[in-house]
């Protein structure tokens, strides 16, 4: 049993908000997930030509300044380097291949939490509030946010087990349930160059969809081709550049309610972390739907698409959009057990 939260302000200036209202949502799954605790903030974009590359290294007292040094000797441009707790982001003027083989050749061991224009990843072992307060995330502005909290049972409590996962530029992607065909998955996807570094189930989830948009799908027919190609049970929150996308299995076997007002959309596995948010009492609640993509975006509209299928096991609806576009087939009581 693990918890999962996401929270995409409609309203730009809402953006300095974003780390208090989505701290506390984290911190409310805390006894779905004691082990570890882990989130993905979009915040300002890296300068043109530049990335943003979130490293981790497990000593707090790591210094992070030969890096910076090596970088600058490497893609002949200073970096620039903020440090927190165990976690730097660097921006940097190069492409995600060149930095992330640079890194792997000469830092082997520091850990790439993400590599994008937007997204930066923290996350560490402990209770959700102390990774809240170690990463000072209640002070964190952005458009956007996912995270996690995670109750071990595929793999060790680690940093590197922790979620989101990142394996794209600007993606990642947290999970609650379980997959049983990871591991052969794994194998199909090394085959493609996918790399993984963990034995947890949810970076091959990540990997795949990975590389589905690498080939060309758009991120509705890469969740939509993972209801074929991912066997298990799961709840899928996925971020991107511009917003966030919502799916769960057939069967819908883990739970999650959505909730959205003219300001946000709030997503989280029970309601209690959504009691919380600003004009909560008017929202539109629902629980989700089985094997229906739901996505939110600031630059591209999303129309329903529904279609019918009754058969269990298949991809039986389309895609949902925002709050006038499209209409719930279930309201929530806030009071419901999801």
């Amino acid at each position: 049993m693990c918890g999962i939260v996401g929270l995409f302000l409609k309203q730009s200036s809402l953006e300095p908000e974003l780390g208090a209202l989505f701290s506390e949502m984290l911190v409310c799954m805390s006894s779905r997930g004691p082990d570890s605790a882990g989130f993905a903030v979009y915040g300002t974009p890296a300068p043109a030509g530049k990335l943003k590359a979130i490293l981790q290294h497990s000593n707090p007292d790591f210094d992070w300044s030969a890096i910076g040094v090596a970088l600058e000797k490497q893609f002949r441009d200073k970096p620039s380097v903020e440090v927190n707790s165990t976690h730097a982001r660097f921006l940097v003027k190069t492409d995600v291949q060149s930095i992330r083989s640079f890194l792997e050749a000469n830092f082997p061991e520091v850990r790439i939490m993400s590599v994008g224009r937007r997204i930066e990843i923290m996350k560490e072992t402990g209770l959700p509030e102390s990774v809240v307060e170690r990463f000072s995330l209640r002070k964190i502005a952005g458009s956007h946010a996912i995270g996690h909290t995670r109750m071990a049972t595929e793999s060790a409590v680690t940093t590197e087990g922790s979620h989101p996962f990142s394996t794209g530029v600007d993606l990642c992607l947290v999970h609650n349930g379980s997959l049983s065909n990871h591991n052969r998955l794994r194998r199909r996807l090394g085959r493609e160059g996918i790399e993984f570094h963990t034995e947890n189930d949810t970076e091959v989830a990540a990997g795949y969809f990975a590389w589905q948009l690498a080939n060309g799908a758009t991120l509705k027919e890469a969740l939509e081709a993972g209801l074929k190609d991912l066997d298990g049970f799961y709840t899928f929150a996925v971020g991107t550049e511009d917003g966030f996308a919502v799916l769960r299995d057939p069967i819908a076997c883990k739970p999650a309610v959505l909730a959205e007002t003219d300001d946000y959309v709030a997503m989280a596995s029970e309601y209690r972390s959504l009691a919380n948010l600003p004009g909560i009492e008017g929202a539109r609640l629902w629980e989700p739907e089985p094997a229906v993509v739901y996505n939110w975006s600031r630059t591209q509209r999303c129309e329903p698409a529904f279609r019918r299928d009754n058969r269990i096991g298949v991809t039986a609806w389309g895609v949902s959009g925002r709050q006038k576009s499209s209409q719930p087939d279930k309201i929530l009581n806030p009071s419901s057990r999801v």
